[in-house]
């Protein structure tokens, strides 16, 4: 019997509530469909990201694509490039490893960590890609273009650990949102984002800190 496969009564209240958070505030500040779609999605995913269930990269697929849509109005090339050109295919690739990863008791994927070797050099490997990379987007005239290049290079490394199962993404996507809330709020006050898209961030902010504590006490058990 699948008894651990219910849902516990937080992470119930915490999906309606951040549900019913974007739909008010985006229908208060008459957000576009795009962007309020987008951020349904996008939280949906990172939710059940967390929870440890294959449907995150379902709605992930329909969130990286019109989120591109929203970036591409507020010129951040490189949260577009990271979206069509790496989420949209690694989130098939997630679903296939995901699968072949799964308790068969719960149902959730099974997770693990990083040891200390892995962590020094993928936390060396940031660094550099992320001054190397805001180069690139500084040439094509992006607006802020270290920002951007810092929330694309620590998402694309999140996004492996993911497909890879590991605890140490929540650490990244932390770092991510902090940056990225930053950035969606600089394009609001110019005029190029929504509501929709700040709430959204502050959102997965919030559910990255809740998700860290979830998966360091479930690796910890093991």
């Amino acid at each position: 019997m699948k008894q651990n496969n219910i849902w516990k009564t937080w992470e119930i209240c915490w999906i309606i509530f951040a549900t019913l958070i974007i739909l008010a505030t985006s229908l208060y500040w008459k957000d576009n469909l795009v962007g309020i779609i987008a951020a349904l999605t996008g939280i949906w995913c990172v939710i059940l990201t967390g929870k440890g269930k294959i449907s995150s990269f379902y709605f992930g697929t329909i969130n990286t694509i019109l989120y591109a849509v929203v970036a591409w109005k507020a010129r951040y090339w490189g949260e577009v490039m990271l979206n069509l050109i790496y989420y949209l295919p690694t989130n098939f690739i997630g679903i296939y490893l995901w699968k072949k990863n799964l308790n068969t008791e719960t149902e959730e994927v099974k997770k693990e960590k990083l040891t200390l070797k892995s962590s020094i050099i993928i936390y060396s490997l940031l660094i550099v890609s992320t001054f190397a990379y805001s180069f690139i987007l500084k040439m094509l005239r992006g607006t802020l273009p270290f920002v951007d290049s810092m929330s694309t290079v620590f998402s694309v490394f999140a996004q492996i650990l993911c497909i890879k199962r590991c605890r140490e993404q929540w650490i990244l996507w932390i770092i991510v949102d902090v940056v990225t809330v930053f950035m969606w709020i600089y394009a609001f006050i110019q005029g190029t984002g929504d509501f929709a898209t700040i709430l959204m961030w502050s959102i997965y902010l919030v559910n990255a800190i809740l998700m860290l504590v979830k998966w360091v006490k479930e690796t910890e058990k093991k």
